[in-house]
């Protein structure tokens, strides 16, 4: 593939591994080709990882590292996405600047749709996306427009006077302009190159490219069942995730019959090379060039289009790939099939058209086409007279997410009449292939279109289309309602269309019924506290300055561990685990594996010289499976090769023989009933707690899916038996002892070195420390160098996630909704091992009252052993957990009551005056008071909340709800001599200043931060200050930058180093007041910094509208007030905030991680496993400080809200279940709508589900 060829052969690093599946974005490319039919060039982006380097003969590939780097000149996008703080990891960065530069290739000036769509294909784990897209629409005409920013009612183009500006984070006055002229040109000997037949061979594959036509169906002829290649992103994908092997690939892309566009009066042919970009584009001239009424299989194709897959896939895929490729969940076969297209084949017997329909599509993955035969075509008709149709789609994620269930209807009216002549009805995701409601379809045609006619095709269309409880994919009672619910979406759209013909059909609001999410992110605002009057210029604490590595992450300049240069004689590690959650081990045979060509060893628990095992919070840890494997996952062996696809190839031969040991354990109720805890259990109580009705929310886990995966090079120095460990990793200290133990060598004898991390997230700390003395024992055995990368789906199996937990709670309350007694109880599905599961049950009872006042409290939690993979410590270590469990308390209370849940929080348990937590700590509430009456002023609560009301009562199908959640949060770790940290600030004679210390570089700014103190301290420009890496042989015995605490403590430490160098150069200060830092500088120090820990306030409200029909929701407005202090750096402090935000958005809204039954996991990369993405940003979000992940749940309480309006319109009042994440499987079941009641609940224990219900 052209990533590795870019990264391994060319060194071009800046292009990075994300998930290798095209699903993320991360190795975004600009290609550019020539078209000789128009004379002109075509960009467009595209994921290297996808890319078949024999596919690009005649392209020009521009990755990040070619349009600008701080040698020579920094493009404009890439300074712009820098300077607007969008770069925090970085990660991600080159790959969202090479979508923006594309897209200004292709238009210089975009609007916002085309800057939200170009960056759709894009994720990020840090940013929160607001500051990379602030970025971005500087590029944009719009950028400075109210319409823009949220304002069309007073808008500076109608004359109005503009809206108060809020503070900015940074000068767009300053930009470099954007200048085309200074554009790389296409190379002029790509445009006269010749096309020839190409032939690459493989070690294991032949790679055919024809030119012509008849050469094609020759090779299809004699190969038939060779795939042909396009995009590659069907094959692909297969090749390198599900193990296909295809010893002949033909790939056609020179073939210029396959991308022939014909237009006819009668409809389109569309050649089946066409991209689904350049399809999109055709669409949407034809249907600005045609009458309306002639455009509506187009409209629905469009619709489709826009939401099928990021751009870098919709550039490359096919629209003749998509159709063949069959998938059940296809966005656009549904729509192709109702709307009668017509494909055009050819083989050696010649041309033949195919109709698309129910007798194309017979089974998964096949159709009716012969092995031998080539789509050269898709004919699509234009729509006629009384004829219309729709498409309806519901994934998980609005856009860039395969559709859990998607549809193409098509009706045709008698004319002058609402007798329906015609009627075609196809879904995608209800099962094997794409399915026809054809006995629907008959039981309409020839009736009026009224309500009694749709009744019965409702029954009608439920026997028709039924899914097995235990169906591929799960959510089977909510795609069974989709089914309905869509139906009944076009049943709504035909009535209007009815209405306007004028055939007398009643119509009375039926507009406001009509359910669509549209728009794009546009308002933000937001202030953060100025620096004090009297400060000086020169001082930059307070400020909103850059991230330091801002710019060289947007080049790709900036180096993270993979990008270290391979080493002489370096070798790969791909680790081998197991495939049974619960056995004893007989046998490791690694024969096979060693005569694999290039496979040096394979490493097992037998070759660590030291310590087999870790021992952490008292219990240990095996680094390899020494006789038992406990989970699906567990590390077994590593087979180390000279490169990764030869270690691959070995380490899918190992054989493992296994003994199944009985009753493995999964879930928390099996936990409880095995009593297969961690011990201890934990508990804490203050007055007395006496109660018995029970109530229980579950909440699942999240996986951190840091944009970099887990990463290390380990390399033995040869002289006195030393290594040098460069990791990713948030703990180097932890990595450094593990090391030295697994090998029996002091710690002195290691050295770990951390220069940035992806992203991180607590997810790497213990696991990665335990991988990194399997590499270990690697270098020590082979004495070279190894390198250790785990793919995406490894890393997601291995690694573990936030621990998913049941929580129950009792609660006894005054009628006023003043809660006297609470008793609460927590079971936290750890996994196999206990990794930091003790700690993290522990916080989660430090946390359970949050932000309320309740006399007689007990808290219990218990760490449940389970045969799941290990979860560990994830961003909030157990708060947004416990806090959860805490607010759906709150918020059953108001619901018992029939009260507003705002008042039960705020103005009745809240803190309000200086208090003793439940542990016995004071505080006082006066700034959580101040939070919360702030945010519910600036959000503007109070006329909102009466707005909801109102648009409820006037729409049935589309519910809003708001809330307003706030969070008491402890800083610091609760073991007290965590809360430390070093630094060693070097002065040199040159006045250049080095600082080390004990923090790694994961995104949240911390390098930044302390160059900042520095600066301050040392009274000098942070120009002078450098900060290298973060290095255990610099500053020994850190601690993990975690717990929030890194700059805290480090910048104290800091701090405490610059003031003692200062005090010292004191005396020469006075013997030449006059002179300069250069000349007054000499010497060396280094500080501890001392432990201290406090509470931060916040509150959050949000507010969403909720399409009960299919449980999809949108976030209209988020407003956080949060107070933590003075920030240090404004700008790293907000993109923290938004970060945090949207990453719990995620967690209680949208993040599933499915296990099967007998515990494989299925979501192992960003196909299964939907983050937010762009398209997730709240349509308002307006902020004050930094708040922590758990104000995401504000998102699932109003989601909650909006349920419970549409359950009243059910006759349903009181509290209700609805378990974290509100997907929009759980919010549209638990909305009730009749077309939910409508499904037979499947009986339980009767069948096996697809998925496991984690916790």
């Amino acid at each position: 593939m052209l990533l590795s060829y870019l990264r391994e052969r060319l060194r071009l690093t800046g292009t990075k591994y994300g998930c290798g599946g095209g699903g993320c974005g991360a190795c975004t490319v600009m290609v550019s080709r020539y078209q000789p039919s128009t004379k002109t060039i075509l960009h467009y982006s595209a994921n290297a990882c996808l890319l078949p380097v024999c596919q690009l003969q005649g392209a020009a590939v521009t990755t990040v590292e070619g349009i600008g780097n701080t040698k020579t000149r920094v493009h404009p996008v890439q300074e712009r996405i820098a300077k607007a703080h969008g770069s925090q990891c970085g990660f991600c960065t080159p790959g969202m600047v090479m979508s923006m530069y594309t897209l200004l290739r292709n238009k210089p000036q975009p609007n916002m749709e085309d800057i939200t769509e170009a960056l759709g294909g894009n994720l990020c784990r840090c940013t929160g996306y607001r500051p990379i897209v602030d970025g971005c629409k500087t590029f944009s005409q719009e950028s400075n427009c109210c319409q823009a920013n949220g304002n069309g009612a007073g808008c500076c183009l109608n004359g109005d006077s503009s809206p108060q500006r809020s503070e900015n984070l940074f000068d767009q006055e300053d930009l470099l302009p954007l200048d085309p002229t200074q554009d790389l040109i296409f190379p002029p000997e790509l445009i006269v190159r010749q096309q020839d037949y190409q032939l690459f061979r493989g070690d294991r594959m032949v790679w055919v490219s024809p030119v012509s036509l008849e050469e094609l169906i020759q090779l299809k002829t004699s190969h038939p069942q060779a795939p042909l290649v396009m995009g590659n992103t069907n094959i692909g994908p297969d090749i390198k995730f599900k193990g296909a092997w295809h010893p002949i690939i033909i790939s056609p892309t020179r073939v210029q019959e396959l991308f022939k566009v014909t237009k006819t009066p009668q409809g389109v042919c569309i050649g089946a090379g066409c991209s689904l970009s350049v399809v999109k584009a055709l669409l949407e001239g034809l249907v600005q060039e045609i009458p309306e009424e002639k455009t509506e299989i187009y409209r629905s194709l469009l619709q489709q289009l826009g939401n099928l897959g990021g751009q870098q896939i919709r550039n490359v895929a096919t629209i003749g790939g998509n159709i063949v490729s069959a998938y059940p969940n296809s966005d656009l076969n549904p729509v192709f099939a109702a709307g009668n297209c017509i494909l055009n084949v050819a083989s050696k017997r010649g041309r033949q058209e195919i109709l698309l329909n129910k007798d194309f599509f017979v089974g998964f993955g096949k159709t009716s086409l012969k092995p031998d035969e080539v789509v050269l075509s898709v004919f699509i008709p234009v729509s006629r007279q009384g004829e219309f149709m729709r498409a309806f789609r519901q994934a998980p994620r609005k856009e860039n997410a395969l559709a859990t269930v998607t549809t193409g209807m098509r009706v045709m009216f008698t004319e002058g009449s609402s007798v329906v002549k015609e009627l075609s009805i196809y879904y995608g995701g209800v099962g094997p292939c794409t399915v026809s409601a054809t006995k629907t379809c008959a039981a309409v045609i020839g009736r009026k279109w009224d309500e009694q006619t749709l009744s019965e095709a409702y029954t009608q269309l439920l026997d028709e289309i039924s899914l097995s409880p235990s169906h591929p994919g799960g959510q089977v009672e909510f795609r069974r309602s989709l089914t309905l619910s869509l139906l009944f979406k076009f049943n709504l759209q035909m009535l209007h269309k009815l209405w306007e013909m004028d055939n007398k059909v009643g119509l009375i609001g039926l507009e406001t019924n009509m359910v669509t999410f549209s728009g794009c992110h546009k308002n933000v605002w937001f202030f953060f506290q100025a620096v004090v009057k009297d400060q000086s210029g020169d001082d930059p604490v307070g400020r909103p300055i850059m991230h330091r590595s801002a710019i060289s992450q947007a080049t790709g300049e900036a180096v993270y561990c993979d990008d270290i240069p391979k080493m002489e004689g370096e070798l790969h590690l791909v680790l081998v685990t197991s495939t049974r959650p619960h056995a004893k081990i007989l046998d490791i045979d690694i024969s096979e594996a060693l005569q694999v060509p290039g496979v040096v060893d394979v490493i097992t628990s037998k070759d660590i010289p030291g310590k087999k095992f870790r021992t952490f919070t008292g219990i240990d840890e095996d680094i390899l499976a020494q006789n038992e494997v406990s989970c699906v996952g567990h590390m077994v062996c590593a087979v180390v090769a000279d490169t990764r696809n030869q270690a691959k190839r070995g380490a899918a031969v190992v054989k493992i023989g296994y003994e199944d040991l009985p009753g493995p354990v999964f879930t928390v109720e099996e936990a409880i009933e095995k009593q297969s805890f961690f011990l201890p259990k934990r508990m804490i109580e203050q007055g007395t707690v006496c109660l018995s009705f029970v109530w229980a929310i579950r909440l699942g886990g999240q996986e951190h899916f840091y944009m970099e995966t887990q990463s290390m090079v380990v390399v033995p120095s040869g002289e006195e038996r030393e290594l040098k460990v460069y990791l990713s990793c948030q703990h180097p200290t932890y990595a450094q002892e593990s090391i030295a133990e697994t090998l029996g060598i002091p710690s002195n004898r290691v050295s770990c070195h951390v220069k940035r991390v992806g992203g991180a997230f607590g997810g790497k700390v213990t696991k990665t420390s335990i991988i990194a003395c399997i590499t270990s024992v690697a270098a020590w055995k082979t004495g070279r160098a190894v390198r250790c990368v785990l793919e995406r789906g490894e890393d997601m199996l291995i690694t573990g996630a936030r621990h998913p937990v049941l929580g129950k709670h009792k609660v006894g309350f005054m009628n006023n909704g003043r809660i006297m007694a609470a008793d609460l109880h927590y079971y936290a599905n750890s996994g196999n091992t206990a990794d930091e599961s003790l700690l993290v049950i522990e916080k989660i009872l430090l946390h359970l009252d949050n932000a309320y006042n309740v006399p007689n409290l007990r808290g219990r939690s218990v760490a449940c052993k389970t045969n799941l993979p290990s979860n560990t410590a994830f961003r909030g270590f157990g708060v947004p957990q416990s806090m959860l469990v805490t607010e759906n308390m709150i918020n059953d209370v108001a619901m018992m009551l029939g009260c507003n849940a705002e008042e039960v929080r705020g103005k009745i348990n809240m803190y309000k005056e200086v208090s003793l937590t439940h542990y016995k700590f004071e505080f006082d509430p006066k700034n959580l008071l101040r939070c919360w009456d702030e945010c519910k002023e600036k959000s503007d609560y109070d006329r909102r909340r009466k707005s909801i009301g109102q648009f409820n009562q006037q729409n049935r199908w589309k519910k809003r709800g708001m809330a307003t959640i706030p969070i008491k949060y402890g800083i610091a770790f609760s073991d007290g001599f965590l809360n430390q940290a070093a630094s060693l600030v070097h002065i040199y004679k040159d006045g250049s200043v080095l600082v080390s210390h004990g923090g790694t570089e994961m995104g949240q700014g911390i390098h930044t931060k302390m160059q900042q103190v520095a600066s301050r301290e040392l009274h000098i420009p942070a120009s002078l200050i450098h900060i290298t890496e973060t290095n255990t042989s610099a500053v020994p015995n850190t601690c993990p930058s975690a717990a929030s605490f890194g700059t805290d403590a480090n910048g104290m430490a800091v701090k405490d180093a610059c003031e003692t160098l200062y005090q010292r150069l004191e005396p020469v200060r006075k013997q030449n007041p006059e002179g300069t830092w250069q000349i007054w500088v000499f010497h060396i120090d280094k500080q501890e910094g001392q432990p201290y820990a406090y509470y931060t306030y916040g509150a959050c409200c949000s507010e969403v509208e909720v399409d009960c029909l299919t449980g999809d929701y949108r976030t209209v407005r988020t407003d956080i007030v949060m107070d933590i202090g003075r920030s240090i750096n404004p700008s790293v402090d907000i993109g923290q905030i938004e970060g945090a935000f949207i990453q719990g958005l995620g967690l209680y809204t949208m993040e599933e991680l499915k296990f099967s039954p007998s515990g494989v996991l299925y979501t192992r990369g960003p196909s299964q496993y939907k983050i937010p993405a762009v398209c997730d940003i709240p349509l308002q979000f307006n902020g004050i400080g930094e708040p922590v992940l758990f104000l995401g749940s504000s998102v699932f309480f109003a989601i909650k809200d909006a349920v419970a309006a549409s359950r009243v319109e059910a006759g349903m009042v009181g509290p209700f279940t609805l378990d974290s994440p509100a997907t929009p499987e759980r919010t549209c079941l638990a909305c009730n709508t009749p077309f939910t009641q409508k499904i037979p609940a499947s009986k339980q224990g009767s069948f096996q589900p697809w998925a496991l219900n984690i916790p």
